[in-house]
């Protein structure tokens, strides 16, 4: 088995330093052009199958990537991105910056520290049914000779790959920065056992920020 998880395009709320989290903001039109060019790099993977967040902007970008392949995408609620309840839609940075985004930043500078709002989520949820759901795919006898696209999210990828690597600690979630938009790591499952082949590969040409959002 071969998955293909990637990170959805830029949003608006992404380019202006706004939290995001469970919001249903679709692609910008860079976004889209970041998927395109990104399609067009992976035009010569095998993909049988595909999964995504039922997120706009992770389905919209899995859709781009499948192009005119005929194969099926399914939704999956266990790869949305994290919830951050009452801090969505806050301004992290620039003049319009919000009072209260200090506390949120936590979640990438002390994550052990991070404290989510009452209608939030917390990491070790994220791990638990995004664990979930890549114990379900390795193990699915019929999925062993498959290429399955991954459409996701900055820190469900995150956890995801941290659990690949077999690091569940919240402190050192943030192993790395948030995964930039349309990267792409390929994963080789065997025996059920998932292992990082690539990390992090980019087949567009422009240098993206890497938008301290998710």
């Amino acid at each position: 088995m071969r998955l293909y998880i990637v990170r959805h395009g830029e949003t608006d709320w992404n380019r202006i330093h706004r939290v995001q989290g469970r919001t249903d903001i679709p692609l910008n039109d860079y976004g889209r052009h970041l998927a395109r060019e990104t399609a067009e790099g992976m035009k010569g993977i095998r993909i049988d199958l595909g999964y995504t967040s039922p997120l706009l902007r992770a389905k919209e970008t899995a859709r781009i990537l499948l192009g005119d392949r005929d194969v099926p995408l399914y939704e999956d609620s266990r790869i949305e991105e994290l919830s951050f309840g009452s801090y969505e839609g806050m301004r992290t940075g620039g003049e319009e910056k919000d009072a209260q985004s200090e506390a949120f930043q936590r979640f990438f500078t002390d994550t052990a520290h991070y404290i989510p709002p009452q209608d939030g989520e917390t990491v070790p949820q994220l791990y638990e049914r995004t664990g979930d759901f890549l114990a379900e795919i390795c193990a699915k006898e019929e999925l062993q000779d498959k290429s399955i696209l991954v459409s996701t999210h900055g820190a469900a990828m995150t956890a995801l790959l941290n659990r690949i690597r077999g690091n569940l600690s919240v402190s050192e979630f943030w192993r790395d920065e948030v995964p930039p938009n349309c990267s792409v790591t390929e994963v080789e499952v065997r025996d059920g056992k998932p292992r990082i082949i690539r990390e992090g590969v980019i087949y567009y040409k422009e240098k993206v920020k890497k938008w301290k959002t998710v």
